[in-house]
Formats: structure tokens, C-alpha cells, sequence
């Protein structure tokens, strides 16, 4: 069950690039945030919102009907988003790397992070022609044997001007992460092995967690209130990456201003 997903996964990335998804012109010039995501978070003295541009999941299917990202965009910014990750996986997912681009171009100073399941170069490549800030790198498909010497993916990845997010959902894979030169952790409440969600796997994580503060530590999947966030704030999480619930609602702004209210 493990592998199938993970391999599911990693498939429909193949897929992508096969397709010539990641093909993007050497020529586009577009300009990267001044900001850097990893200072917001330790210079935010409130917990710093990350909210996420995805219209399908794996998990849950449709989340909302394909529409315009850069309005989405707007909306998030306005409602308080520290923020943006945008999907560019468009397998399970429905992202493109025309929805990145298109975003960045409106919202040119939020630090943006590409969303994908990245297993090849040439998705670093795109993320850094299209002016992501940072990308996203999974430990578990490392550890399970689909990606080999994460180093050098971590070490391409900031040739290229990139932030590493390195995503992990057990404490092995937490402190395997921590040991790397990732610029942020992120903690998946959801299991990529079965698809499950625990918000409690945040704090089951950082409960015996002695970490220093250099490495901010982000809280994804799962967070749906303002309590949700003052527990995993609680817990050691310093930022929150939050999709569904928002991507979900009927009113983005007002919503994530909901769930600001934490502060």
C-alpha cells in the first residue's frame, strides 16, 4: 500500500516531465521575491500563514472548481497570507507552472514556494525560471528508495537560488531532514504512505525535539480553525501551510483572516 502511493506519485511526475510540463523558456525574466521566507518566519513574532493555491488532491479529489489563480492570489495576500504555494504538479493535483508564473507576476513581493513532487533536475530547473523563492523536496521518497543522495538534490536546488522545504511526516525522517542543509522543515500531518491525516503528528514529532531556532519548522496539512493553529503553535510549529481548508471556503480572504485570529 505504501509503495503504490508513493509510486503513484512519483509516476504522474514522470508523466509530467515526459509531457514536457517543466519545459520552460530560458527567456522569461521574472524577478523572485525580495523577501525571504525563512526571515519572515523567525522575524514574525505571530505565526506565519502559508496558503496554498491547489484545486485537486490525491486525498480528496476536486477542491474547488478550476478557476483564476491570480484573483486566488489576491484574495490570500489580502486576508494576511505570509505566503504562496502554488501547485505545478497538473496530475491529481490540476497545478501548472502557468498558474505559478501567472501568480507571480500579480503578487511580485510575497515569497512563493513550487509545489510538486520533484524527482528530477529538471523540475529544480522550471522552479527557478519561473521565479519560485522555494521548492519542495520530500524525505519519505528518499527513504523509500525512489530518490537517491538527497544532498545533492538539497545543493542543486540552492545553485539554482532556491530555499529547500524538506518535508517529513515521522520523527526518523525529521531527524534524518534536520541533519541536512534544508532551509525550512516541514511537518505532513498527513501520511503520504496511506493518505491518513493526524494533526497530531506535528507534536508527536517535536514533543522530544531539542532544535534551534536557525531552522524554522512549518505544520502542513490538516488545519481547518484558529484553535488547530494555537495547538501546533504550542507544539513548536512556527509557520502552517494551508490548503484545503481555504482553497474550500467560499470566502478565501475572510476566511484565512479567520484563522489569523490565533494571533
Amino acid at each position: 500500500m505504501a509503495q503504490d502511493i508513493l509510486k503513484r506519485l512519483v509516476n504522474n511526475s514522470q508523466l509530467a516531465i515526459d509531457d514536457g510540463v517543466y519545459d520552460i523558456a530560458d527567456d522569461l525574466n521574472i524577478d523572485k521575491s525580495k523577501h525571504d521566507l525563512h526571515d519572515i518566519i523567525l522575524a514574525n513574532c505571530h505565526p506565519t500563514l502559508i496558503t496554498e493555491i491547489k484545486f485537486a488532491s490525491p486525498s480528496l479529489g476536486t477542491i474547488r472548481t478550476l478557476s483564476d489563480p491570480v484573483r486566488i492570489a489576491k484574495q490570500m495576500v489580502a486576508g494576511g497570507a505570509g505566503a504562496l504555494s502554488v501547485l505545478t504538479q497538473p496530475y491529481l493535483f490540476h497545478g501548472s507552472p502557468k498558474y505559478f508564473i501567472d501568480v507571480r507576476r500579480a503578487v511580485s513581493d510575497v515569497p512563493m514556494l513550487m509545489k510538486d513532487i520533484i524527482i528530477n533536475t529538471v523540475q529544480i530547473d522550471a522552479a527557478s525560471k519561473i521565479g519560485a523563492d522555494y521548492m519542495l523536496l520530500i524525505q519519505s521518497l528518499f527513504d523509500h528508495g525512489y530518490l537517491d543522495d538527497i544532498d545533492s538534490y538539497i545543493k542543486y536546488g540552492h545553485k539554482k537560488g532556491l530555499g529547500v522545504l524538506l518535508e517529513v511526516h515521522t520523527k526518523k525522517e525529521f531527524d534524518l531532514a534536520y541533519n541536512t542543509d534544508a532551509d525550512i522543515i516541514g511537518i505532513n500531518n498527513r501520511n503520504l504512505d496511506t493518505l491518513d491525516m493526524d494533526i497530531t503528528t506535528t507534536g508527536k514529532i517535536l514533543s522530544d525535539v531539542h532544535y534551534t531556532v536557525e531552522k524554522p519548522i512549518i505544520s502542513e496539512s490538516g488545519i481547518k480553525t484558529s484553535s488547530d493553529i494555537q495547538y501546533l503553535k504550542k507544539c513548536g510549529a512556527s509557520a502552517f501551510l494551508i490548503g484545503s481548508s481555504v482553497m474550500g471556503s467560499d470566502d478565501i480572504t475572510d476566511t484565512i483572516k479567520e484563522l489569523s485570529e490565533s494571533y
